[in-house]
């Protein structure tokens, strides 16, 4: 079935306020999630209230949180998410470090003691429509992802995300796991009993595999990005490091090599990094628009292999997407459809998707 957006939307809301969120901050919260599905971004959308759902009843997210700026310079923001969803406070992160930006040019907000927050995209796209650079990274609660040439899981899915605005409402905009695929489009096979794709996981003996459950209960791994040694997976492993760096270690938070990560009182042990640089501390920010304009057009303009695929920048496919989604409605497979109407039955939630 298909959804609008705006019952999806309002479905994910009355679910989070139902579960004891306040109003604004769920509000908030729904927005990015109804996003990440409006642009096609299924693996952060609809199908992670179900991971949200099983965290929050054991204990692990906190859904009244008030996140507090516990240390601020002219430059920087620390932020103390409160064990809670990371969305709104990754909101309240983003838009300070836009304010602290347009005063003194670059900018950088820290969250410590956060859970998911959702796709990276969001964030950086607030950036750019302020007409400012945008840099966000992530660390992850699950440890999935064997470093390069090793055996044992060490790492999450770390994302990172990168945007400058150059054509007005096209910014450039790329949103990435460090991983070959996102645990949430793994989660989304496995709700629809259907394999993943070849490269995108290894079972715990290190053997490739295309069942969702090798990750999901057995013990398996994602592959950083690249898939292979052969495949230059190094590079996805060393990204995933540098979110680390700067999500983890700049924060304070507890790493996720640590011993003690996710043995917190509460909370998911995760942290954000967000980044804002003004073009204008070089030049005027017309020229500088006017420069990404033209470097994607040209890019754009690339004769593609195949006539009916033309070639796109990082954001395009997104943007196809909600367009065809905000006409047509938000697609919701038979399998999710079931785990959220459970949900809503089990908390007396009302049910908005028919």
């Amino acid at each position: 079935m298909a959804a609008t957006y705006k019952n999806h939307r309002a479905q994910i809301e009355a679910i989070l306020t139902g579960w004891g969120m306040p109003e604004d901050t769920a509000g908030r919260t729904a927005e990015v999630i109804a996003w990440a599905d409006l642009h096609g971004i299924d693996s952060h959308g609809l199908s992670t209230m179900t991971m949200y759902h099983e965290r929050w009843k054991n204990g692990r997210i906190n859904m009244s949180a008030q996140p507090r700026i516990v240390r601020e310079t002219p430059v920087s923001t620390l932020i103390d998410g409160d064990a809670g969803l990371g969305h709104a406070t990754s909101i309240l992160a983003m838009e300070t470090a836009i304010a602290k930006a347009r005063n003194i040019g670059m900018a950088v907000s820290s969250v410590r003691n956060s859970a998911h927050f959702g796709a990276c995209g969001y964030y950086t796209e607030m950036a750019a429509k302020a007409d400012l650079i945008g840099l966000v990274s992530s660390t992850t609660s699950i440890i999935q992802v064997a470093p390069s040439g090793g055996k044992d899981a060490k790492l999450g899915t770390d994302p990172i995300s990168f945007s400058a605005p150059g054509i007005e409402g096209q910014p450039f905009l790329l949103d990435m796991a460090t991983t070959t695929a996102a645990f949430g489009k793994v989660r989304n096979k496995y709700n629809e009993g259907v394999p993943t794709p070849p490269g995108w996981l290894v079972t715990r003996e290190g053997v490739p595999s295309t069942d969702p459950l090798d990750v999901i209960e057995r013990g398996g791994s994602l592959t950083p990005l690249g898939g292979t040694p052969e495949g230059s997976d190094h590079k996805g492993y060393g990204l995933a490091v540098m979110a680390n760096i700067l999500s983890a270690c700049l924060s304070g938070s507890t790493l996720i090599t640590s011993p003690m990560h996710m043995k917190q009182p509460y909370g998911q042990d995760i942290s954000h990094f967000f980044m804002v640089i003004d073009p204008g501390l070089f030049r005027d920010i017309e020229d500088f628009r006017g420069d990404v304009a033209n470097l994607c057009e040209a890019l754009r303009s690339t004769s593609p292999r195949d006539p009916s695929k033309p070639v796109m920048i990082a954001g395009d496919p997104e943007r196809i997407k909600a367009r065809e989604r905000l006409e047509k409605g938000i697609p919701v497979g038979r399998g999710l459809l079931e785990k959220i109407r459970a949900i809503t039955l089990e908390h007396d939630i009302p049910w908005m998707l028919d």
